[in-house]
């Protein structure tokens, strides 16, 4: 039974690295975008989202060959898909939600603030929470249809293109993340969401990876949990 844990601390400590600083730079960016562009909120949202995505990219491309998930949804995911054991599942969830609040608190002291501020910024609304299904489900589909290509870098560049556009499509900016809307209810900054608005964002990211899940199940029934697919007679 313990003959895997080397390998599950390796992963631990990758989704708790890379959800720590995702969040140093969604939070980190979204207060400089502040302090460099007061007035436009706009210009803001272009700085934010440029840096998240570039800093996705950057992480899963340094990270993947140990573990690079990043976000809850997508572990639950690749653990009804048969990708991770429960065991493994539960420690990398663990550590995003533990990186997630770590990565805030070194962003608001990186700015000079206070390590942990609650955010008054409430976004909850019927488009806003449709806005976290979309985007979630888009994350989820995007994500396992680049881990078919036989060029394992193609996910890094998918997803952190994907986030940067999700920003702007989507109403309630693309959080698609528990660990992430949990970790952004400490920073009482334009990333910021209010602790009352960010439960109804956990239920529809994970409304949103359920139905990713099954699009992905639809589209590639038996590859996507690493099986060979059954061959197909003529």
């Amino acid at each position: 039974m313990l003959t895997d844990a080397p390998e599950l601390v390796q992963r631990a400590v990758a989704e708790l690295l890379g959800t720590t600083f995702l969040v140093a730079a969604v939070i980190g960016s979204g207060i400089a975008a502040q302090q460099l562009s007061p007035a436009d909120v706009g210009v803001q949202l272009l700085e934010n989202s440029l840096a998240t995505g570039a800093a996705l990219v950057a992480l899963v491309l340094a990270l993947q060959p140990v573990s690079a998930s990043f976000n809850p949804v997508v572990t639950l995911v690749e653990r009804a898909l048969g990708r991770v054991t429960t065991r493994a599942a539960a420690a990398m969830v663990a550590a995003q939600v533990l990186g997630g609040i770590l990565g805030a608190v070194l962003a608001n002291l990186m700015f000079d603030r206070d390590a942990i501020s609650v955010s008054g910024h409430h976004r909850v609304t019927g488009g806003h929470l449709l806005g976290e299904v979309m985007a979630t489900l888009g994350l989820v589909v995007i994500v396992f249809g680049a881990l078919r290509s036989p060029r394992i870098e193609t996910v890094a560049f998918a997803v952190g293109g994907y986030i940067t556009a999700a920003y702007w499509f989507t109403s309630s900016t693309s959080f698609a993340n528990p660990a992430v809307t949990i970790a952004r209810t400490l920073s009482d900054t334009f990333a910021g969401i209010a602790p009352a608005s960010a439960p109804a964002f956990v239920v529809m990211q994970l409304v949103g990876g359920a139905a990713g899940g099954v699009i992905v199940l639809l589209l590639r029934p038996r590859t996507v949990a690493g099986r060979q697919p059954v061959e197909e007679t003529p």
